[in-house]
């Protein structure tokens, strides 16, 4: 008899649509008060409850575990530039996970690891931050703006700016015999 007891199989009725391709990593039951649903962490991404599809991981802008509950803010594409998407953060979502396991791990792993390139720069009237992120069945990296509350969204001077920003990062990354 091992130190560790293992979790059960996710149930049938709360296996969410996977992909051909796709595999469960870890999943946990919420305890949210109305005593159903389950978060599914695979190696695609992170299935909530409440929602038909999957939260790909380079989507999740912030997750946090305080060690009862899982905190999600996914990323809404606000507009697409050349070469980069403009989001913001959607409302964060909190799920009590009864019996974590796993899944608290598995998710600042997948997110972490999606991360290539972050950096933070000042543009005219704000700030945002640049972030390039692997996307899974996407060959190379997926960049994204995420501007600091208060920072115009519109303005010409700080989109030119921010075009240059991740024109810079894109060539400071971009592998040197390709």
């Amino acid at each position: 008899m091992g130190l560790f007891r293992r979790k059960p199989k996710l149930p049938p009725a709360d296996r969410p649509p996977l992909a051909a391709d796709e595999r469960v990593l870890a999943w946990a039951a919420v305890g949210n008060g109305e005593g159903d649903g389950v978060v599914v962490a695979s190696n695609l991404g992170l299935w909530l409850p409440g929602r038909a599809h999957r939260l790909g991981w380079h989507d999740v802008l912030k997750a946090v575990w305080s060690g009862r509950e899982l905190t999600v803010t996914p990323a809404e594409r606000l507009a697409e530039r050349d070469g980069y998407l403009v989001v913001a953060d959607c409302p964060a979502e909190t799920y009590l996970l009864l019996d974590p396991g796993e899944l608290p791990h598995q998710v600042r792993e997948r997110v972490t690891r999606s991360v290539a390139y972050t950096r933070h720069h000042p543009v005219p009237g704000g700030a945002g931050r640049i972030a390039a992120r692997r996307a899974p069945g996407v060959d190379g990296l997926t960049w994204t703006v995420r501007f600091d509350p208060g920072t115009p969204t519109d303005d010409p001077e700080a989109l030119a700016e921010t075009d240059r920003l991740v024109a810079e990062a894109r060539a400071a990354t971009a592998p040197a015999d390709v």
